[in-house]
């Protein structure tokens, strides 16, 4: 968690700032809760976990969740769904790696 050293406050700018409760992020996702625990079953997003134990989800974590829910809305397997998403991921990833590079040159 990144927080402002002069305030001690946590940022909620940061993306992965796990600042959305299982409850909230169901709401805000259009989902169950049970959608999410079975993200977190298959290793798909792991959520952080409060002093009490509670799932705690990042706007980044939620963005892969919104995009599960797509594809297992489309009729895709939820395993194959979330070997999509980290191939895109990956694939998002190396594209950006390739950018910075070509930056450098």
């Amino acid at each position: 968690m990144s927080s402002d050293p002069a305030t001690g406050q946590a940022s909620f700018d940061d993306d992965d700032y796990p600042a959305f409760t299982m409850g909230r992020a169901a709401e805000m996702l259009g989902t169950t809760p049970g959608f999410l625990r079975s993200l977190d079953e298959v290793k798909l997003i792991v959520p952080q976990r409060s002093e009490g134990g509670h799932r705690r989800y990042s706007r980044y974590q939620l963005r892969l969740a919104a995009r599960a829910r797509e594809l297992v809305d489309e009729g895709t397997a939820l395993e194959a769904a979330c070997r999509i998403i980290i191939l895109e991921d990956q694939l998002a990833e190396a594209l950006r790696m390739n950018e910075q590079l070509r930056g450098e040159s």
